[in-house]
């Protein structure tokens, strides 16, 4: 009688989730196979044979960060504002790097030296920027903004991107009251300039 399959999807599912735990918990530091594989109840050989080595392990958390990210921003419904819509998209945004911020280091930083992003890598985050791009179209649409919509969403981006990086620093402001004031300054900056 053959022996039962123990490299299965659901071990592989279980690993990741514990993977993306762990990550958040010990940080990059403490991010190694052989403790994701404690932690996960089975073997680092069981882990090799899942994600291929530590990097293949980093590429799937990668993949989930995006997956997560995106599920998060399909949760906006549009509304007759498509304005109010995009500065809610950062909202989500900013609140999903605010959550997860070494996941959204590994997503966005490439804190792991051994790991760089592909092809495949890249078109798991084009998911999010097409989102993001449609989203931007419904404004340009609405005449609200002007300009191209692939170089409106990576300017928004880049800016959500740079001030959650400085919130996580806890370098925007020392008050709820003053970081929330300062997100609101530069993203009403940014897109009043181009509505002009």
């Amino acid at each position: 009688m053959p022996r039962a399959k123990q490299r299965t999807p659901e071990l592989r599912d279980h690993v990741l989730s514990v993977a993306v735990e762990l990550l958040v918990r010990e940080g990059v530091a403490g991010f190694t196979t052989r403790s994701v594989a404690r932690q996960a109840g089975t073997s680092t050989p069981a882990v090799y044979e899942l994600f291929g080595d530590k990097c293949g392990l980093v590429r799937e958390v990668f993949f989930e960060g995006f997956r997560l990210l995106r599920r998060r921003l399909e949760t906006l419904a549009d509304s007759d504002d498509s304005r109010s819509d995009l500065i809610r998209l950062v909202e989500i945004y900013r609140n999903f790097i605010r959550e997860n911020p070494v996941l959204s280091e590994v997503m966005f930083s490439r804190p792991f030296t051994d790991f760089e992003p592909g092809p495949s890598e890249l078109e798991a985050s084009s998911s999010v920027r097409i989102f993001i791009v449609e989203r931007v179209r419904r404004c340009i649409d609405a005449g609200i903004l002007h300009g191209d919509e692939t170089d409106i969403a990576h300017v928004l981006v880049s800016l959500l991107q740079g001030l959650a990086a400085a919130e996580n620093a806890r370098r925007l402001g020392t008050s709820h009251e003053s970081i929330d004031r300062r997100w609101a300054l530069a993203v009403n900056a940014v897109l009043d300039g181009l509505g002009n």
